[in-house]
């Protein structure tokens, strides 16, 4: 059976990464986090004391460090988890910093793009459906109300042991969400042929349910 490309966009903590991990398992499909090697570029330039901002130091950053992830959805930096700790605050807008670099996003979409090229593939976050995977046979757009996502984000950190405080994480997602809608460099935005999804008053079964049910309506026509 052929099997197709699933691009999966949306702003921070719409839930992105949850319903793509849950189709790659319904689907036995590969969930590549486009997002969390974003994220680990920031952990690896925070860790550095390297500006975010500064496209030359940052790039010297990307040459010298391993990103990996495995099927699992663990990410690494140079052999070492860092699944939990790119989840905080700090590195998620240090992620949105280094995302507007032209640079960056030049190599790690060459990256994305090359690794998706066997089918069977299902990439989230910013600009996938309208950059990365421009000729995804399915792409869907995720959104939820702020104080949704906050809610969100700020029960994930209780449960990690994480302190946080549900206001100022409220304030971050929507100072992300500006500067990704606003940035130069592939903004975020819906793809005229991507399928909208509101995520604030549906359940993680839900969406994946919704999201499932789409999917297999494009493998079966690609099949047919």
């Amino acid at each position: 059976m052929k099997k197709i490309n699933i691009a999966i966009d949306g702003p921070s903590a719409a839930g992105k990464g949850t319903i793509a991990d849950n189709l790659a398992e319904k689907l036995g499909y590969i969930h590549l986090d486009t997002g969390a090697m974003y994220r680990c570029v920031a952990l690896a330039c925070i860790r550095e004391n390297v500006p975010l901002k500064d496209e030359d130091k940052v790039m010297e950053v990307i040459k010298e460090v391993e990103i990996d992830q495995t099927a699992d959805g663990r990410s690494f930096l140079d052999g070492e988890d860092v699944s939990d700790e790119i989840r905080l605050p700090e590195v998620s807008k240090g992620a949105s910093d280094v995302s507007t670099l032209r640079a960056v996003r030049k190599d790690l979409v060459r990256r994305q793009k090359h690794m998706a090229k066997r089918k069977g593939f299902i990439l989230d976050g910013r600009d996938i459906g309208t950059v990365v995977l421009k000729n995804a046979e399915l792409k869907i757009y995720l959104t939820a109300s702020v104080e949704v996502r906050a809610m969100r984000r700020y029960k994930q950190n209780l449960e990690k042991g994480i302190e946080c405080d549900y206001e100022e994480i409220a304030r971050q997602i929507s100072e992300r969400d500006y500067q990704d809608i606003h940035r130069k460099e592939s903004p975020l935005m819906k793809a005229e042929d991507a399928v909208e999804v509101d995520t604030s008053d549906l359940s993680i079964e839900e969406v994946t349910g919704k999201v499932y049910e789409l999917a297999m309506e494009r493998i079966a026509g690609v099949n047919e």
